[in-house]
């Protein structure tokens, strides 16, 4: 099984970039973020001719998620409250989080909020989202043993995930409350996919559009798959394909991919 995680940046904007990649790499689930459209205008049926299963949480013009599946997936639910039940209504304003089961695999689809800059009030709002997302797989982890989360964390979790010429310090998705955050959140054990198979710096799934960033490699790893043991031990590879992020208008994130 391959699982890929995409932040499309406007899935109107990417559709035919999107649908052509899967239509090459055959992915069995992709998860994508920043769709940046409400439900009722996904573009479903370029997906569905590809016999891709939709499953969405939408918001005009910000944020959103989105689960495209070979198979019909389980107990999907969108948001935090459908399993933390007295959490405030306001974390789950902005739609970030879809949750479905596959294959005995349950895959939770981020997309973690950026934070703007160090101290904002933005950054308060990320370093509370993400005490929220820790409590959320906390309980999820009570009933399920094969976890998936993937997405667009927004944090380069060390320094060799940013290129060398990034100052890292009190930057906004390299900031340590950020990366404290994240560690919290795998300690409750949650591995990297990536690092199993690629232990080196220099590779990086998003590049910023300005100064020629992506010729020159000036990128940074952000999006990312955390598993769970069982799943950890099962991943055979877990790859950044970068091809989409050369085509004209692109995505200013390439699709990562662990496959089981």
């Amino acid at each position: 099984m391959k699982i890929a995680t995409w932040n499309v940046n406007s899935i109107r904007t990417r559709l035919e970039q999107v649908i052509d990649w899967l239509g090459q790499s055959n992915v069995d689930v992709l998860c994508m973020q920043e769709i940046k459209v409400v439900d009722a205008q996904f573009p479903c049926a370029p997906f569905e001719e590809l016999g891709y299963h939709l499953y969405f949480s939408g918001q005009k013009a910000y944020n959103g998620v989105a689960i495209a599946s070979r198979q019909p997936l389980l107990d999907v639910s969108c948001g935090f409250a459908p399993t933390l039940l007295n959490i405030q209504a306001d974390w789950d304003e902005q739609k970030r989080v879809i949750t479905g089961k596959i294959d005995g695999i349950t895959i939770v689809n981020l997309y973690v909020p950026n934070g703007s800059a160090v101290g904002s009030e933005k950054y308060e709002y990320k370093l509370g989202w993400l005490a929220v997302l820790q409590e959320y797989l906390r309980s999820l982890l009570l009933s399920q043993a094969a976890i998936c989360v993937c997405g667009d964390f927004n944090i380069a979790l060390e320094d060799k995930d940013i290129h060398h010429s990034a100052k890292s310090e009190n930057h906004i998705m390299a900031s340590e409350p950020e990366r404290q955050a994240l560690r919290d959140i795998l300690l409750l054990g949650f591995a990297d996919a990536f690092r199993k198979f690629t232990s080196e710096g220099g590779h990086y799934s998003w590049w910023d559009y300005r100064a020629a960033s992506f010729r020159r490699n000036l990128g940074w790893r952000i999006d990312h798959h955390y598993l769970t043991p069982a799943l950890y031990e099962r991943a055979k590879s877990c790859t950044i394909d970068v091809a989409p992020r050369k085509l004209p208008q692109p995505s200013d994130h390439a699709p990562v991919i662990v496959e089981f």
